[in-house]
C-alpha cells in the first residue's frame, strides 16, 4: 500500500527514525514496550531507506511504500528541515531505523512521550540494502 508523503516523519540521529501517521500496517506492528532505554527489535520487518521510495515490509502481506522523496526530514536534535539523503545514511550506518506508526503526526518530538509502552506501535526494523 501507499502511504502519502503527508502522513511521514523522517528523523534524522544516530539511529534515525520514521514516523508513520494513521498508516495501513499500524494494527499489524506491535505495540512498542522500550525496556531501559532499549527499543525493540521488530521480529519479521523491515525498512528499505532508499532517496526516492521508502519501503516497510512486514510479515505475510503487511507493508508500505513511501514516495520518500516529496516527504518531511528534520533533524532529531533541533528539528530543523533536513536532507533525506543524510536520513538514509544514518539508516546505513545503523543497520536500519527506528519506526513508529502513530495515530496522527506529533506537534513536536517529545521522545519520552513517543516511546512511551501503548503510545505507539513499532520498533526498530533492519534494513534491506
Amino acid at each position: 500500500m501507499l502511504l502519502p508523503p503527508e502522513q511521514t516523519l523522517f528523523v534524522r540521529g544516530t539511529v534515525p527514525a520514521l514516523l508513520l501517521a494513521a498508516a495501513p500496517v499500524h494494527d499489524d506492528l506491535p505495540v512498542l514496550a522500550v525496556a531501559d532505554g532499549e527499543v525493540p527489535h521488530c521480529e519479521g520487518w523491515s525498512i528499505v531507506p532508499k532517496l526516492t521510495l521508502c519501503v516497510v515490509d512486514g510479515p505475510g502481506d503487511a507493508g508500505i511504500v513511501i514516495p520518500a522523496m516529496v516527504a518531511p526530514v528534520v533533524d532529531g536534535h533541533q528539528g530543523l528541515p533536513a536532507d533525506l539523503a543524510d536520513w538514509c545514511e544514518d539508516a546505513e550506518r545503523a543497520g536500519g531505523a527506528v519506526v513508529l506508526s502513530l495515530d496522527a503526526l506529533p506537534e513536536s518530538l517529545d521522545w519520552t512521550h513517543l516511546l512511551r509502552s501503548g503510545t505507539s506501535r513499532g520498533g526498530f526494523l533492519p534494513a534491506l540494502t
